[in-house]
């Protein structure tokens, strides 16, 4: 907290016992000795801010905020207070408060540095940049000059008359004031000038800097000549490549050159390139050829029968496979240009390569194959086998040519893994390619014909794979996936776990853990994998901000853009908005009316219903989509921004039902307030809260109903689908938009009252039959075994365990409105009662409203019991099912013992999923039992 050294205000010496309890932990003693301070001195605000910390460190939020606003709104300027406020509110999450505190201390003490340099950084942490700007020129001039910040082009020019700019980082911070003026020609003479000889942190800073300048002012020419140069200075740098391409078809455009001539100036530089890289006794660049395919690639797309004059591109990415096959990257070198070749020479270019693949003698144990004799030999017939797929002749095979492929690539696997004996288990195997294809084959005819048998060979290639390659990320990926899709997310704890994400990852890949945990009944999974994931979002909020301070501190000016996108990038992103709804939901479908009331876990997630804090008009899709290897033609990776469509409108979903249940709350709480004041304007704003939030969501459900009648089946490596469409076919976002819009009804019983709202009532009442209807439809769809053996085959569904999941969600929400409909009618009803008795009235009908609540509070009992034995059904039946019972043929010993581990996990998971919504079910019976009028 604060290491206080010699002390000498009087003050300082009484707080410093109040400084090592709350820097030891001890925050009740601080409290304690806070409050002996403050009874002495009434007037020592810093007593009371760290009284506020203590009990900011002990739960009591609104007591710390209380206290602290108090010593706030005096706005003080001793040092000790504002430090105090500073660190209370950083930890409250409130870094805009800061600000109010240092604005009101610069106006009251405008000479402080200190005070001004605290209130710069106050502002770089809340993003306030335009009033970081103005709090430099409220500065003196001295302030601005030690800290580096002039960020004025005249202050800038001024230093560099004077020849007082001498950094790296100054020069930068002139190159980024000028570039952010659209001052390019100026910037450009920066560069090339003697200042630009100080840019030498990056490799090729100047150039590539020229570069962009030149593109930028479409200043071809010289665009051109430098990238000519560069090239020739390094053949192998890629980027400049497509600087000398772009540059040099922009000439043409501009009818600089002519267009023949061009493309002969063209073709010749690269034609140069290679004849020089020809002629090398040492290796080969790859540069020079990859730019040939690259030429022809954009001479194909402009039309121009001038690519013919480069060569056949089968006969060139031979040439090029031949120099370069043995290299790991030379399928993603070919990958990008194997559109050039029509189909029909597909197979003739397969077979080409496959005569230069040098493989040895027979192996008499893999029935007469033949094997690679060295790792070169083997990545080289390891590239063949992945182009084949990549070019979509694995998937055009029969279901048993893909079975032949299947154990060709597994034959492979096996011998290649005595080239890695002795290879250290971070280390990956030589051939893991081969068994990873090979489980990709297995995927295939999984989603072809429906076997599930050749799911669990996948999983048992895998799990094998991963004995011999223990860090291999893409088998634990790939098995992610497989037991996900087999609805089962246990073993999907573990691999995650090992992948040992990393800081922005959380973010990129996050989604192939929290898109599963919740729908496969995995509810603590779902709320620990949530809880780590928002933790990374809310800390980068912090981290940030601590970034872009030390830039400033330390000079390095050019890094500040790159933090605050990363920033806004997280801010911003899908993931982050996903996550943070389904965790409140989560905690209401876990807590809500079980251990604490559904207004208290509202009220703890600070949750209201009028403010929707999603940024929709700005939602970035981060998610990594291509972090799975894929050899699948590319025609299969264009669902990106369907994918996000669909989840937008998932999320909004989700968020408006969220917001609907914060709005039942709210409604509660304005009920309580009238009947206690007589007021009716609180229930009313409530009320018209409630109706426009249902309304959005009815229209939401509409645009739900039209994409997933055009949604399309995103491919098993694409991105995952949403439960939008399961949501919508077992009847669960139906449900519960029929629940959710008795709030609105609610408000106009209680201000009609019984005995004049008949029509009223009828409607409610339909609404509770029919409410009892669809959740005995939704029990009926969750009917049907989990797991099953038949025929010595093991059978999944699913579905049913998501279809469970959705019923508990529903159960809840129905539930959570059934206990408001109490709070309404119960009242009414008494009311009723009391007007009877004074007018003697004789007539001992029941409302309808009340008849119709005890049926649906009935029905309910109904459904959920049969629910409830279905479960425990369930639960004896995986028990007792025997999986050493099965015959797994003809696999080796070793491979039926991978196959079983896979086949073990997702039955115990079936059984954890099944014994969590149990529980859950259960505890929503008991709170079924209470509600009575």
């Amino acid at each position: 907290m604060a290491a206080r050294g010699h002390v000498q205000d009087p003050n300082d010496r009484r707080l410093r016992p109040i400084y090592d309890y709350l820097d030891n932990g001890n925050n009740k003693m601080a409290i304690q000795q806070a409050d002996k301070l403050l009874k002495k001195h009434k007037d020592l605000h810093c007593a009371k801010v760290l009284k506020a910390i203590g009990l900011q460190r002990t739960g009591k939020q609104d007591e710390a905020f209380t206290l602290a606003q108090e010593v706030a709104t005096l706005e003080p300027t001793d040092d000790n207070s504002l430090q105090a406020l500073t660190i209370l509110y950083r930890e409250m999450h409130r870094p805009e408060l800061v600000t109010k505190l240092y604005e009101a201390a610069v106006k009251k003490v405008p000479l402080s540095e200190e005070y001004h340099s605290h209130l710069f950084m106050a502002y770089a942490r809340v993003g306030e940049y335009k009033k970081m700007q103005q709090a430099i020129s409220a500065q003196d001039e001295k302030l601005a000059q030690t800290m580096f910040l002039p960020l004025a082009e005249r202050m800038v020019e001024k230093m560099v008359k004077e020849e007082k700019i001498e950094a790296e980082a100054e020069v930068q911070l002139y190159f980024m004031i000028l570039e952010r003026l659209g001052k390019c020609e100026e910037a450009l003479e920066v560069i090339r000038g003697p200042l630009g000889e100080k840019l030498t942190s990056e490799l090729q800073s100047r150039e590539s800097k020229c570069m962009m300048l030149y593109q930028r002012l479409q200043r071809w020419p010289e665009g051109n000549a430098l990238a000519s140069k560069l090239l020739l200075k390094n053949p192998d740098d890629w980027q400049f490549y497509s600087c000398y391409f772009d540059s040099l078809f922009h000439l043409i455009d501009q009818s600089w050159t002519e267009e023949g001539e061009g493309f002969h100036l063209a073709m010749t530089f690269v034609e140069d390139r290679i004849k020089a890289e020809d002629q090398k006794e040492t290796r080969q660049l790859r540069g020079p050829y990859l730019g040939r395919l690259e030429l022809i690639h954009r001479l194909r797309e402009r039309g121009c029968p001038e690519e013919a004059q480069l060569g056949e591109p089968w006969d060139l990415m031979t040439q090029y496979f031949s120099q370069f096959g043995d290299k790991p990257c030379c399928i993603t070198d070919l990958k990008l240009y194997l559109h050039l070749m029509p189909p029909e020479q597909h197979l003739k270019f397969i077979r080409g390569l496959g005569e230069a693949v040098p493989l040895g003698g027979e192996s008499e144990e893999e029935g007469g194959s033949v094997f690679p004799e060295d790792t070169k030999a083997l990545q080289r017939h390891l590239c063949v086998c992945q182009l084949s797929r990549a070019l979509g002749l694995h998937h055009a095979l029969s279901p048993e040519g893909k079975l032949r492929v299947i154990r060709d690539l597994k034959a492979h696997y096996h011998h290649g893994l005595k080239f890695g004996a002795t290879a250290l288990k971070t280390e990956l195997q030589f051939s893991d390619m081969y068994c990873l294809m090979a489980a990709h084959v297995y995927v295939d005819l999984w989603k072809e014909t429906g076997e599930e048998s050749m799911a669990w060979q996948g999983i048992g290639l895998l799990q094998e794979g991963l004995s011999h390659s223990p860090s291999n990320a893409q088998f634990k990926l790939l098995l992610l996936l497989l037991y996900c899709h087999l609805g089962a997310f246990e073993p999907v704890v573990d691999l995650y776990s090992s992948l040992d994400a990393k800081h922005v990852q959380h973010d990129t890949i996050g989604y192939l853990l929290t898109r599963y945990a919740e729908p496969l009944g995995q509810f603590a999974a779902a709320s620990q994998s949530c809880n780590f994931t928002l933790r990374f979002f809310h800390s980068n909020q912090k981290d940030t901000s601590e970034y872009i301070i030390q830039a400033y501190k330390y000079g390095a000016f050019e890094k500040i853009p790159e933090f605050i996108a990363l920033r806004s990038r997280l801010n911003q992103s899908l993931h982050f908005a996903q996550v943070r709804t389904e965790r409140m939901l989560l905690d209401l479908f876990l807590e809500a009316d079980i251990v604490l009331s559904l207004e208290e876990s509202v009220k703890s997630m600070s949750l209201t219903p009028e403010e929707d804090d999603i940024p929709w008009d700005t939602l970035r899709d981060n998610r990594d989509l291509t972090v799975l290897t894929s050899w699948d033609p590319r025609d299969r990776w264009e669902h990106r921004r369907a994918s996000m469509e669909e989840e937008c409108l998932w999320l909004r979903m989700r968020s408006l039902t969220l917001r609907l249940l914060a709005a039942l709350t709210a409604l509660g709480r304005a009920h309580q307030q009238q009947n206690s004041l007589g007021s009716e304007n609180g229930v009313g704003d409530k009320a018209s809260v409630a109706a426009r939030l249902f309304s959005q969501l009815e229209q939401a459900l509409q645009s739900a109903a039209c994409l997933s009648e055009k949604r399309s089946q995103y491919p098993f490596l694409g991105p995952p689908s949403t439960r939008l469409a399961a949501a919508l076919a077992c009847g669960s976002c139906q449900c519960q938009t029929s629940a959710l819009q008795l709030t609105v009804h609610l408000q106009e019983l209680e201000t009609m009252g019984l005995d004049e709202s008949t029509e009223l009532q009828t409607r409610i009442c339909n609404t509770f039959k029919s409410l009892v209807i669809q959740l005995q439809e939704m029990s009926n769809k969750c009917n049907g075994d989990l797991l099953e053996m038949k025929d010595s085959r093991l059978k999944t569904q699913p579905s049913l365990l998501e279809n469970l999941v959705f019923f508990l969600e529903t159960m809840s929400v129905v539930l959570w409105v059934a206990s408001q409909c109490a709070k309404v009618i119960r009242p009414l009803k008494a009311s009723l009662q009391k007007k009877k008795k004074k007018k003697k009235d004789t007539n001992t009908a029941t409302p309808a409203v009340v008849c119709g609540f005890q049926v649906l509070t009935g029905g309910l009992q109904e459904v959920l019991s049969q629910v409830l034995e279905h479960i425990k059904t369930q639960e004896l039946g995986l028990t007792a099912l025997k999986l050493a019972s099965l015959t797994l043929e003809p696999h080796t010993q070793e491979e039926e013992s991978f196959i079983r581990a896979g086949m073990d996990k997702v039955h115990s998971s079936y059984l954890r999923s099944l014994q969590e919504l149990g529980d859950l079910l259960k505890r929503r019976a008991e709170t079924l039992k209470t509600l009575k009028i």
